[in-house]
This record gives structure tokens, sequence and C-alpha cells, in this order.
């Protein structure tokens, strides 16, 4: 490795997206507050500055679209310029949006694919060779959702399904260059994203899921077991802790969720929220011809 000491010792730099808020921010300060440098990255100009303002020197605001793959390049290269390279990059942001996938907002279904998916695969590009330099790590965070695909969250749980293969195939890729690769899950976290668009469905997903999948964990929880995963550079990096016996068992989980689903009447619920338009006038003469 390029810098002195282990890896659990040695100060590093860490490039995090989606850092103006939410588990990026919060990510941000526990690992500043054990000495490392953080990048922050986030579209959110003023958010991102005054971020890193809270969290001192050791913290680098950018603004970047995780979506212009250009703009990710130039953080990456701010940051190594700064901080003299890239330990770790954490590729974080990302949009949920609680939608039926057939009535849902198509406009904000493409957002999520750009950003979930395309956003964490070009910060996985664009941070590598820094990465690969220090022979260090890289963990993109998926979500629960990746394990368990949910009414509500299809379109999310694609993305975010499309995360864990990323980060899946990319660790073997890489394996013989000294990184390593994890990936994040995390349930239903307290920040601003649980109020955003589509929260008025929350509380049916919440119901569908039932106790303790539907605790709402503090952000400074996660915030901490993704520090500790950056310090043992694990591959399953993921909270609470139900979640692990969840990833080997995933396709015995689907059936009994889809039960659960049924029973406690969301599936009923989903329908009359799930509002197919009729159709075209070109799908209709194909119908009928």
């Amino acid at each position: 490795m390029s810098s002195s000491g282990t890896w659990k010792t040695r100060q590093k730099t860490v490039f995090v997206t989606g850092a103006a808020g939410g588990i990026g921010k919060e990510t941000a300060r526990q690992l500043v507050a054990q000495g490392h440098n953080v990048a922050l990255v986030d579209l959110a100009v003023d958010a991102v500055e005054q971020a890193a303002a809270e969290l001192g020197d050791r913290a680098l605001p950018i603004a970047a679209d995780v979506t212009d793959a250009h703009a990710l390049r130039r953080a990456a290269a701010t940051t190594a310029r700064r901080f003299g390279g890239i330990d770790v990059a954490v590729a974080n942001a990302g949009l949920g949006i609680l939608e039926p996938i057939l009535s849902g907002d198509r406009a904000k279904q493409q957002l999520m694919l750009d950003v979930n998916l395309g956003g964490v695969l070009d910060t996985l590009r664009e941070t590598a060779p820094y990465v690969i330099a220090r022979r260090g790590y890289m963990l993109p965070i998926a979500s629960g959702a990746a394990v368990s695909h949910l009414p509500l969250l299809g379109v999310y749980g694609a993305t975010k399904a499309g995360v864990e293969a990323l980060g899946d195939a990319l660790r073997t890729e890489l394996l013989g260059r000294g990184v390593q690769v994890g990936v994040g899950y995390f349930l239903f976290t307290r920040t601003a994203m649980l109020d955003g668009p589509g929260a008025q469905n929350l509380p049916l997903l919440e119901r569908g899921m039932g106790w303790p999948l539907n605790r709402h964990m503090p952000v400074e929880h996660v915030g901490s077991v993704i520090v500790r995963g950056i310090e043992r550079r694990g591959r399953r990096v993921y909270a609470p802790r139900l979640v692990g016996p969840m990833l080997p068992l995933r396709q015995l989980l689907g059936p009994v969720i889809e039960q659960q689903f049924r029973l406690t009447g969301v599936v009923r619920a989903v329908e009359q929220i799930d509002t197919v338009a009729e159709p075209r006038g070109d799908q209709a003469t194909a119908l009928n011809a």
C-alpha cells in the first residue's frame, strides 16, 4: 500500500457521494471524527458546502451530479489533488420513490435508474484508478430492496439489485489488484428520503412488511455500520442485523413476503393505487387485430 501503516490504522481519504445529508453526511462526519479525510460529493451546492464547513478542514465539498461522468471524473481528480489520492469510494447517492411500476411517473423512474444505477456505475469507474493505486476499498450502497422485491419499490429495487450485481462482479474483476469491494444493504433509515416523493405510500409498505422489518433505524447507526465496514473492508455491510440471514435465504423469503402482503390487505390496496392507463389507440388496434 502506498500509505504507511496497516489498513485499519492508517489515515484514509474517502470519496462519498450523496454527502450533503442523510447517510452520506453522517458517514462523513464519523470518518472525519476518526481523523480521515473525506470528499463530500453532492448535487446540492449550498448543502454540501454547509456540511463540509461543519466538519472542518478534513472535509472537501465538491458539487457534482452523479449522472454526469465528466463531473465525477473532475471530482475524483480534485480529491486526489487535495489529499494525495483516494483510498475508499462510497457510492451512496440515490433516490427512493414509492410508486407502482405500471402507473408510476416514467420520468421519475428514469431518474432513479440514472442516479441509483448509472450514478453508482460512474462513481466506481471514475474513482477506480485512484483506489487501485492505493489498493483500497469500494462500497456501492444497495438496499434491503435488492434482497426482497416489494410492491411500490419495483423500480427502486431494480436499481439496487443492479448495484448489488455491479459490486459482486467488480469484486472478482479487481481480485488481483489488491482492491476489495463490498455491497451495502440497509432497511428504513431516518433520513429526508422517507419524506420524499411517494411518501404518502410509505405507511402501506410498512404495514405489508411488518415488524421488525419496518423499523426505522437512526442514521447515526447506519453511519457507524458503514465506517466499520470500511475498517474491515467488508464484503457485506448491512443493518439491521436481520439483513444478514436474509441474504442467503432470499429465494425462500420472497414467497413468505408475498403472502404477508396478501394477508395484510396491501396487495389489494396497491391495486387501487396502480391505476393502469387504458390502451392507446395503436395498442387497442393491435389487441383487436
